[in-house]
Protein backbone atom coordinates (compact mmCIF):
# COMPACT_ATOMS: atom_id res chain seq x y z
CA UNK A 1 0.00 0.00 0.00
CA UNK A 2 2.82 2.63 1.49
CA UNK A 3 6.40 1.73 -0.26
CA UNK A 4 9.45 4.10 1.23
CA UNK A 5 12.19 3.25 -1.45
CA UNK A 6 15.90 4.48 -0.31
CA UNK A 7 14.62 8.18 0.92
CA UNK A 8 17.15 10.70 1.59
CA UNK A 9 16.52 14.59 2.82
CA UNK A 10 19.29 16.62 3.43
CA UNK A 11 17.92 20.59 4.71
CA UNK A 12 20.28 23.25 3.57
CA UNK A 13 23.26 24.20 5.90
CA UNK A 14 22.90 21.40 7.75
CA UNK A 15 26.43 18.75 7.87
CA UNK A 16 24.24 15.27 8.28
CA UNK A 17 20.92 14.07 5.72
CA UNK A 18 17.74 14.17 8.04
CA UNK A 19 16.97 10.62 6.22
CA UNK A 20 19.69 8.66 5.03
CA UNK A 21 18.33 5.94 2.58
CA UNK A 22 15.19 4.97 4.31
CA UNK A 23 12.85 2.12 2.93
CA UNK A 24 10.11 0.75 4.51
CA UNK A 25 6.54 -0.08 3.37
CA UNK A 26 3.19 -0.36 5.25
CA UNK A 27 0.72 -3.32 4.17
CA UNK A 28 -3.20 -2.50 4.03
CA UNK A 29 -4.41 -2.07 7.59
CA UNK A 30 -0.99 -2.60 9.01
CA UNK A 31 -0.36 -0.46 12.03
CA UNK A 32 3.93 0.16 11.85
CA UNK A 33 5.57 2.09 14.44
CA UNK A 34 8.63 3.86 14.02
CA UNK A 35 10.28 4.75 16.56
CA UNK A 36 13.55 6.82 17.90
CA UNK A 37 14.99 9.60 19.74
CA UNK A 38 14.61 13.31 19.01
CA UNK A 39 16.36 14.03 15.49
CA UNK A 40 16.66 10.67 14.02
CA UNK A 41 14.22 11.47 11.26
CA UNK A 42 11.15 10.17 12.20
CA UNK A 43 8.96 13.28 11.65
CA UNK A 44 10.82 14.16 8.00
CA UNK A 45 9.67 11.05 7.16
CA UNK A 46 6.73 11.71 7.79
CA UNK A 47 6.14 14.90 6.27
CA UNK A 48 7.91 13.47 3.57
CA UNK A 49 4.83 11.07 3.20
CA UNK A 50 2.59 13.61 3.52
CA UNK A 51 3.43 16.17 0.99
CA UNK A 52 4.66 18.59 3.52
CA UNK A 53 8.57 19.10 3.04
CA UNK A 54 9.44 21.84 2.49
CA UNK A 55 10.97 21.65 -0.54
CA UNK A 56 12.84 24.59 -1.39
CA UNK A 57 14.83 24.10 2.03
CA UNK A 58 16.51 20.91 1.16
CA UNK A 59 17.85 18.04 -1.09
CA UNK A 60 15.38 15.03 -1.14
CA UNK A 61 15.66 11.67 -3.33
CA UNK A 62 14.43 8.38 -3.51
CA UNK A 63 9.98 7.46 -4.23
CA UNK A 64 7.44 7.18 -1.95
CA UNK A 65 4.28 5.42 -3.84
CA UNK A 66 0.83 5.15 -2.45
CA UNK A 67 -1.05 2.53 -4.11
CA UNK A 68 1.37 3.00 -6.87
CA UNK A 69 1.22 7.08 -6.98
CA UNK A 70 4.33 8.63 -6.73
CA UNK A 71 3.82 11.33 -3.92
CA UNK A 72 7.52 12.48 -3.00
CA UNK A 73 8.04 14.49 -6.66
CA UNK A 74 4.52 14.90 -7.42
CA UNK A 75 3.65 18.44 -8.00
CA UNK A 76 1.15 20.60 -5.45
CA UNK A 77 -1.77 19.70 -7.49
CA UNK A 78 -1.83 15.78 -7.09
CA UNK A 79 -0.98 16.21 -3.64
CA UNK A 80 -3.98 18.21 -2.33
CA UNK A 81 -5.91 15.72 -4.25
CA UNK A 82 -4.14 13.20 -2.11
CA UNK A 83 -3.73 15.25 1.19
CA UNK A 84 -6.49 14.48 3.86
CA UNK A 85 -8.48 12.69 1.51
CA UNK A 86 -6.33 9.70 1.06
CA UNK A 87 -3.73 10.22 3.89
CA UNK A 88 -4.77 11.59 7.05
CA UNK A 89 -2.45 13.61 9.59
CA UNK A 90 -2.66 13.64 13.10
CA UNK A 91 -0.03 15.92 15.33
CA UNK A 92 1.29 15.91 18.40
CA UNK A 93 0.18 18.68 19.53
CA UNK A 94 -3.70 20.06 18.54
CA UNK A 95 -3.37 23.35 20.54
CA UNK A 96 -0.97 24.53 17.58
CA UNK A 97 -2.76 22.26 14.69
CA UNK A 98 -6.18 23.96 14.94
CA UNK A 99 -7.13 27.50 14.38
CA UNK A 100 -8.08 29.26 17.58
CA UNK A 101 -10.05 31.38 15.78
CA UNK A 102 -12.69 28.76 14.53
CA UNK A 103 -15.39 26.48 15.97
CA UNK A 104 -14.01 22.49 15.95
CA UNK A 105 -16.95 21.40 13.73
CA UNK A 106 -15.80 23.39 10.63
CA UNK A 107 -12.28 22.16 11.19
CA UNK A 108 -13.49 18.47 11.61
CA UNK A 109 -14.99 18.76 8.15
CA UNK A 110 -12.87 20.78 6.19
CA UNK A 111 -11.52 17.74 3.83
CA UNK A 112 -14.77 17.31 2.74
CA UNK A 113 -15.37 20.68 1.71
CA UNK A 114 -12.39 20.61 0.03
CA UNK A 115 -12.23 17.32 -1.52
CA UNK A 116 -16.26 16.70 -2.14
CA UNK A 117 -19.26 18.27 -3.42
CA UNK A 118 -21.17 17.92 -0.26
CA UNK A 119 -23.77 20.54 0.93
CA UNK A 120 -23.39 22.15 4.69
CA UNK A 121 -25.73 19.86 6.09
CA UNK A 122 -24.22 16.69 4.66
CA UNK A 123 -21.18 17.95 5.64
CA UNK A 124 -22.23 18.66 9.07
CA UNK A 125 -24.07 14.96 9.57
CA UNK A 126 -20.58 13.43 8.69
CA UNK A 127 -18.66 15.49 10.90
CA UNK A 128 -20.82 14.92 13.92
CA UNK A 129 -20.80 10.96 12.98
CA UNK A 130 -17.03 11.24 12.94
CA UNK A 131 -17.02 13.06 16.16
CA UNK A 132 -19.30 10.37 17.82
CA UNK A 133 -17.12 7.64 15.83
CA UNK A 134 -14.01 9.16 18.02
CA UNK A 135 -16.32 8.77 21.23
CA UNK A 136 -16.21 12.52 21.86
CA UNK A 137 -19.25 13.12 24.13
CA UNK A 138 -21.52 15.51 23.10
CA UNK A 139 -20.48 15.87 19.65
CA UNK A 140 -23.38 18.84 19.20
CA UNK A 141 -22.12 20.87 21.60
CA UNK A 142 -18.66 20.28 20.90
CA UNK A 143 -18.99 20.88 16.97
CA UNK A 144 -20.00 24.87 18.03
CA UNK A 145 -17.09 24.82 20.08
CA UNK A 146 -13.58 26.67 19.56
CA UNK A 147 -10.33 24.77 20.38
CA UNK A 148 -9.69 26.80 24.04
CA UNK A 149 -13.46 25.69 25.70
CA UNK A 150 -11.88 21.53 24.75
CA UNK A 151 -9.47 19.56 27.27
CA UNK A 152 -6.14 18.48 25.41
CA UNK A 153 -7.48 14.65 25.22
CA UNK A 154 -10.93 16.09 23.63
CA UNK A 155 -8.34 18.26 21.53
CA UNK A 156 -6.84 14.89 20.31
CA UNK A 157 -9.82 12.74 19.56
CA UNK A 158 -11.25 16.52 17.12
CA UNK A 159 -7.59 16.08 15.37
CA UNK A 160 -8.43 12.38 14.89
CA UNK A 161 -12.28 13.11 14.07
CA UNK A 162 -10.86 15.31 11.14
CA UNK A 163 -8.05 12.97 9.87
CA UNK A 164 -10.74 10.38 9.79
CA UNK A 165 -13.75 11.63 8.16
CA UNK A 166 -12.78 11.03 4.53
CA UNK A 167 -11.94 7.70 5.38
CA UNK A 168 -8.53 7.96 4.39
CA UNK A 169 -6.24 5.19 3.18
CA UNK A 170 -3.45 5.87 5.42
CA UNK A 171 -3.29 7.98 9.27
CA UNK A 172 0.11 9.25 10.41
CA UNK A 173 0.37 9.55 13.53
CA UNK A 174 3.07 11.86 15.35
CA UNK A 175 3.85 11.55 18.62
CA UNK A 176 -0.51 11.34 19.19
CA UNK A 177 -0.35 10.58 22.74
CA UNK A 178 2.52 12.49 23.54
CA UNK A 179 0.94 15.85 25.77
CA UNK A 180 -1.62 13.39 27.51
CA UNK A 181 -1.84 11.83 30.71
CA UNK A 182 -1.62 8.05 30.77
CA UNK A 183 -5.17 7.39 31.05
CA UNK A 184 -6.16 9.74 28.32
CA UNK A 185 -3.52 7.94 26.31
CA UNK A 186 -4.60 4.75 27.09
CA UNK A 187 -8.24 5.77 25.55
CA UNK A 188 -6.58 7.02 22.86
CA UNK A 189 -4.21 3.95 21.84
CA UNK A 190 -7.87 1.60 22.07
CA UNK A 191 -9.74 3.96 20.01
CA UNK A 192 -7.10 3.83 17.19
CA UNK A 193 -6.66 0.01 17.52
CA UNK A 194 -10.88 0.25 17.10
CA UNK A 195 -10.64 2.54 13.86
CA UNK A 196 -7.91 0.15 12.45
CA UNK A 197 -10.11 -2.90 12.92
CA UNK A 198 -12.91 -2.01 11.96
CA UNK A 199 -12.08 0.17 8.73
CA UNK A 200 -8.74 -1.27 7.89
CA UNK A 201 -7.20 2.12 7.62
CA UNK A 202 -2.81 1.70 7.78
CA UNK A 203 -1.34 3.67 9.78
CA UNK A 204 2.23 4.92 10.57
CA UNK A 205 2.47 5.41 14.30
CA UNK A 206 5.52 7.79 15.20
CA UNK A 207 6.74 7.50 19.05
CA UNK A 208 9.83 7.97 20.93
CA UNK A 209 7.74 6.04 23.58
CA UNK A 210 8.15 2.07 23.14
CA UNK A 211 6.10 1.00 25.59
CA UNK A 212 3.00 2.87 23.71
CA UNK A 213 4.51 1.78 20.39
CA UNK A 214 4.24 -2.21 21.74
CA UNK A 215 0.69 -1.99 22.53
CA UNK A 216 -0.35 -0.54 19.44
CA UNK A 217 1.56 -1.62 16.17
CA UNK A 218 2.52 -4.95 15.17
CA UNK A 219 5.42 -3.85 13.20
CA UNK A 220 8.11 -1.70 14.49
CA UNK A 221 10.67 0.46 12.56
CA UNK A 222 13.68 2.27 14.13
CA UNK A 223 15.59 5.04 13.40
CA UNK A 224 18.78 6.32 14.41
CA UNK A 225 20.57 9.61 12.73
CA UNK A 226 18.50 9.33 9.79
CA UNK A 227 19.23 5.34 9.41
CA UNK A 228 16.61 2.41 9.29
CA UNK A 229 19.13 0.55 11.83
CA UNK A 230 15.99 -2.49 12.59
CA UNK A 231 12.73 -3.58 11.61
CA UNK A 232 10.32 -5.97 12.17
CA UNK A 233 7.30 -7.68 13.72
CA UNK A 234 7.25 -5.61 17.12
CA UNK A 235 7.10 -8.30 19.49
CA UNK A 236 10.06 -9.96 18.30
CA UNK A 237 11.95 -6.87 18.00
CA UNK A 238 11.44 -5.75 21.58
CA UNK A 239 11.92 -9.74 22.56
CA UNK A 240 14.92 -10.07 20.61
CA UNK A 241 16.85 -6.50 19.58
CA UNK A 242 19.52 -6.91 17.38
CA UNK A 243 20.61 -3.59 17.05
CA UNK A 244 23.23 -1.85 19.72
CA UNK A 245 20.72 1.33 19.44
CA UNK A 246 17.84 -0.35 19.51
CA UNK A 247 18.67 -2.50 22.66
CA UNK A 248 19.63 0.86 24.59
CA UNK A 249 16.30 2.06 23.94
CA UNK A 250 14.49 -1.10 25.14
CA UNK A 251 16.51 -1.55 28.35
CA UNK A 252 15.76 2.16 29.46
CA UNK A 253 11.68 1.59 29.33
CA UNK A 254 10.93 2.24 32.76
CA UNK A 255 9.65 -1.08 34.26
CA UNK A 256 8.09 -1.82 37.93
CA UNK A 257 11.00 -3.20 38.95
CA UNK A 258 13.45 0.05 38.38
CA UNK A 259 10.46 2.12 39.32
CA UNK A 260 10.88 0.07 42.71
CA UNK A 261 14.31 0.79 43.37
CA UNK A 262 14.02 4.43 42.26
CA UNK A 263 14.60 7.01 45.42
Amino acid sequence: MLEIRNLHVKFLGRDREAVAGVSLSIGEGEIVGLVGESGSGKTVTAMSVAGLLPRKQCDYSGEILLDGTELLHADRGTLRNIQGREIGVVFQEPQSALDPLMKIGPQVEEVLRVHTGLGREERRRRALEAMAAVELAEPEAVYGKYPHQLSGGMLQRAMIAAAVIASPKLLLLDEPTTALDVTIQAQILELLKRLNRESGMSMLFISHDLNVVRKLCGRVAVMQRGLLVEEGEAQEVFRHPRHPYTQRLIAAIPTRKRKEAEP
